[in-house]
């Protein structure tokens, strides 16, 4: 079985609209991938959700300064299938702010920060990042992911740099409860395993960038190979999701000079592969449960030597 290329498209991918407290989150993860005037009406209806939900489309046109086309279509790229829907969340979002504290925004990391305040600012960068992607992620894509990993006969998972570690990070995971899993952080190596797929394997894709070659090119083999693909990435308009069955989106965060965005990507790239792996622990109970503590046991011996 072989899968026909999927065109790129920067809409939803056919489930629900996102909650209103998900919107923000949302506005995060896609703006930096938008036209300039599609951030325009992105970043007016984060920042004030009960002004922009009294306004008709023509009105947030106005305000942005661009068009009502502009505002229909930033709706939907938002996952809303029209600009009704995204007005009756902003509501309901200017609601949810008003009946609670709103959270504080922290500034970027200056140079001559005490260490106390750079300890509070990446605290809350990496409480943000995961509540954005919390918020963001699809469970229904997620579930999809779960299913196809706890049926796999092999998984491979491609990564490089950052996301290489985050790669290592979900195949030592599953290898852990009984899974044939692989990581590959070698280009070459990558595809050359990917010819080897077929239906019933899963190969994962982690790029945060959603364009990196290395990554791509492996996923797009197992594609064609009939594998079930699966994107893990912070632009689900990127090249890499044409080759992707299913797409978790992750959160998008600001690079600050001191603080490259690689880290806070990571952040919730880990998180995903937290939800991926526990998804397919309760979905394979059975042979995970045994599969961990064998691997705890033979590894307690060494805790043990470690400690006299």
């Amino acid at each position: 079985m072989t899968h026909d290329v999927k065109e790129i498209s920067a809409g939803t991918t056919g489930g629900a609209p996102p909650a209103p407290a998900a919107l923000a989150a949302k506005v995060r993860t896609l703006a930096p991938s938008m036209t300039r005037s599609m951030q325009r009406v992105a970043e007016a209806v984060a920042g004030d959700p009960a002004g922009c939900a009294a306004l008709t489309v023509t009105g947030l046109a106005e305000l942005t300064g661009t068009s009502e086309a502009t505002v229909v279509r930033t709706a939907r790229v938002l996952g809303y299938p029209g600009y009704r829907d995204l007005r009756l969340a902003l509501a309901g979002l200017a609601a949810q702010q008003q009946s609670g504290r709103a959270p504080a925004v922290t500034a970027d990391i200056a140079v001559d920060d005490p260490i106390a305040d750079v300890v509070a600012k990446l605290a809350y960068d990496e409480q943000q990042t995961l509540a954005d992607t919390a918020a963001a992620l699809d469970t229904v894509q997620l579930g999809a992911a779960v299913t196809a990993l706890a049926a796999a006969r092999r998984v491979d998972v491609y990564g490089v740099g950052a996301s290489g570690l985050v790669a290592q990070d979900l195949t030592q995971k599953l290898l852990r409860i009984g899974l044939i899993a692989h990581a590959h952080g070698d280009p070459h190596l990558a595809v050359t395993n990917a010819v080897q797929l077929r239906a019933k394997d899963v190969a994962i894709a982690i790029t945060h960038s959603g364009s990196t070659g290395d990554v791509i090119e492996p996923l797009r083999v197992a594609f064609e190979r009939g594998a079930t693909t699966v994107a893990v990435t912070g632009r689900p308009d990127g090249p890499v999701t044409q080759y992707a069955d299913h797409i978790l989106t992750t959160s998008t965060a600001r690079e600050s000079e001191l603080r490259p965005a690689a880290m806070s990507s990571r952040t919730s790239q880990l998180l995903v592969v937290d939800c991926l792996f526990v998804g397919v622990a309760q979905r394979t109970y059975e042979t995970a449960a045994p599969a961990l503590s064998a691997s705890y046991e033979a590894l307690a011996h060494r805790h043990r030597n470690a400690v006299r």
